[in-house]
């Protein structure tokens, strides 16, 4: 698995952003003009969600309950509703912040630090799972961490786990990912079935990770402003709210605005930039050596931490020594891991190919080698045009860029291509971004500028 050193946390959106803005190859007369077009286009302009409704989950519903539902509408995220709205007008009362399966994964992992250790010292009953909190001198002797860690553990399982010789010298909680790689379907009955797993709430999750901050904006905000917050600010989705009103009425997402680009074919501006070939566009952003990877061989649940611990949405699957591709993974697919155990009864040893191919075996539009659909690819000089037709394509939110021998390269994500047709205005909308950006820092949701 190949990961580069970790990149700072926010004060990375700026050098990211600027490397793009000073590599593109654009006239500035044109630059200003578009930026100063969705300066004076506004939010209420742009399309409702598919449904015509945004999809909204209670704070109470359970985190099994919540994949479910994403699942079943095809969303990766949804707004939370807090179960103790406050005041009606205040729409920070209302929603606790948005579910996505980036956090999900995040519990996932950390409790799966702390199932291992519980199944290790006999059974999740023998281990005392569910009967209290464990104190914090009894998780650090086990090596667990991540807020999951106070709720996770019992002070039964820590006894049962010390009683068992499991302390963290002799590595079950040193390394609790592949530790429960080697539980097999045991680990299921307790990250599923057991408590206090079983009763966790999208409300505890949204409130120990919040990887996806609730930043909305107004009908009468500019597309401009949403624009920056998924390309500059990292954010993946946008909630719309109505001014002094705490209704959701839209929710922008990358993909969608990328869709939405696509439809502006036959204009001007258009056509000009997506004839460009990537490199007078400064992408692909990072460089060869850049791009984080991980094997075929590698340990499915090793890929899920490898994206948790860079903080990127998906990774390339490749082989040997070249990184010849065939295939991906990305974070909404811990979906297949929660819904469907089922299909994983060699867990203990289940790797990414592994995976993948036993994906392929029950998913329609597989493809001939049994895998899942190929992951997207293009040459180094493809047009941005060609990208976003792909992208437009599918619902993904990267494409990786091959050589002729199928070696990955670098990667093109959806916030690569919002950034190419759009700039910062100097003060622009000052207030409102340094309202944003405070948040994001506070919560930390900004990473490396990686495979996001």
């Amino acid at each position: 698995m190949d990961r580069p050193e970790e990149s700072p946390k926010f004060p990375s959106c700026d050098a990211y952003f600027d490397t793009i803005q000073s590599k593109k190859k654009l006239p500035l007369s044109l630059q200003e003009s578009l930026t100063a077009a969705f300066a004076q286009i506004p939010v209420s302009s742009f399309p409702d969600v598919p449904s015509g409704r945004v999809t909204e989950i209670p704070g109470e519903t359970s985190v099994l309950d919540a994949v479910r539902i994403l699942s079943e509408h095809n969303i990766r995220a949804a707004p939370v509703l807090n179960p103790e709205p406050g005041e009606p007008a205040n729409w920070k009362g209302r929603y606790l912040g948005i579910i996505e399966y980036s956090a999900i994964i995040l519990w996932v992992l950390d409790n799966a630090d702390l199932a291992a250790v519980a199944l290790s010292a006999g059974s999740a009953t023998a281990a005392g799972v569910g009967m209290g909190a464990v104190g914090a001198v009894g998780v650090a002797a086990l090596g667990a961490t991540g807020p999951a860690a106070v709720a996770g553990l019992t002070a039964a399982a820590v006894g049962a786990a010390v009683a068992g010789g499991l302390t963290a010298d002799k590595g079950v909680a040193k390394d609790g990912v592949t530790a429960a790689d080697h539980l097999g379907e045991d680990f299921y009955k307790v990250l599923l079935q057991q408590e206090p797993f079983k009763s966790t709430t999208v409300r505890s999750i949204v409130e120990s990770y919040p990887w996806s901050p609730f930043v909305p904006v107004t009908l009468d905000s500019s597309m401009l402003t949403v624009l920056l917050l998924l390309s500059k600010y990292r954010l993946r989705n946008v909630p719309v709210i109505e001014p002094d009103k705490p209704v959701i009425k839209n929710f922008i997402t990358q993909t969608g605005v990328v869709k939405g680009l696509q439809q502006c074919k036959g204009r001007d501006w258009f056509d000009y930039i997506s004839a460009l070939p990537l490199s007078d566009l400064g992408l692909p952003f990072m460089s060869f050596d850049e791009v984080i990877t991980v094997n075929s061989d590698d340990l499915i649940l090793e890929a899920f931490k490898c994206m948790k611990d860079n903080k990127i949405g998906g990774v390339p699957v490749v082989e040997g020594p070249k990184r010849k591709l065939v295939g991906s993974v990305s974070i909404r697919d811990i979906r297949f891991l929660l819904l469907r155990p089922d299909l994983f009864s060699n867990f203990r040893q289940l790797t990414v190919l592994g995976f993948m191919k036993t994906l392929g075996s029950t998913l329609p539009a597989s493809g001939d080698d049994g895998l899942v659909k190929p992951p997207l690819t293009c040459a180094p000089d493809a047009s941005m045009g060609s990208v976003i037709d792909s992208i437009g394509s599918r619902i993904t939110h990267r494409i990786y860029v091959v050589d002729g021998d199928f070696e990955v390269v670098g990667v093109v994500t959806l916030r690569d291509v919002i950034s190419c047709f759009i700039h910062e205005p100097p003060g622009f909308c000052d207030d409102y971004l340094a309202s944003a950006v405070e948040k994001l820092g506070d919560e930390g949701t900004a990473g490396s500028a990686g495979n996001s």
